[in-house]
């Protein structure tokens, strides 16, 4: 039996809130952040669009948009539901899939910066030196980004 939704208190409600300031310093929407601070609370660890619409006060056209980019991200999945309606959760490694997704576009990054240097003569050593430090930089997290999901794989497993 699914368990009827519950109103959000407010400690719960707070962290909502905040989730939704976090998810927006992030680049995604403040909705998207609420939706995904409420998953993180809730007991059943899953809610249909429409509690999730009720619980936030947000209409249900809007949840099902953040739904589908949560879920498109690897942040949240949906899980089988008796009814037509979906009922999302959270998904483990979220957070370390969107920052795959974000570093991806430092390579294309590279690219612009690669360009911009190519634009820019030995006349010009001032901006040059500032262009190539930012290429330098992004190269590096780059390079490192690798072994930083490693790594983050390696804790995980040590920290279950």
């Amino acid at each position: 039996m699914i368990a009827e939704w519950m109103p959000v208190e407010p400690p719960e409600r707070e962290f909502v809130d905040r989730m939704g300031l976090v998810m927006e310093r992030l680049g995604g929407t403040r909705t998207m952040g609420r939706v995904y601070g409420r998953l993180m609370m809730c007991d059943p660890p899953d809610r249909s669009l429409t509690d999730l619409a009720a619980e936030l006060g947000v209409s249900k056209t809007a949840i099902s948009t953040v739904a589908r980019q949560l879920e498109a991200s690897g942040m949240i999945e949906r899980v089988p539901a008796a009814g037509r309606e979906h009922r999302y959760r959270m998904s483990g490694g979220g957070w370390a899939q969107v920052m795959r997704v974000q570093l991806s576009g430092l390579r294309t990054s590279l690219d612009t910066l690669d360009f911009g240097l190519s634009l820019l003569g030995e006349d010009r050593p001032g901006q040059r030196a500032l262009l190539a430090d930012t290429r330098e930089f992004f190269a590096f997290v780059l390079r490192d980004a690798d072994g930083m999901f490693e790594r983050w794989e390696q804790f995980r497993k040590q920290s279950s």
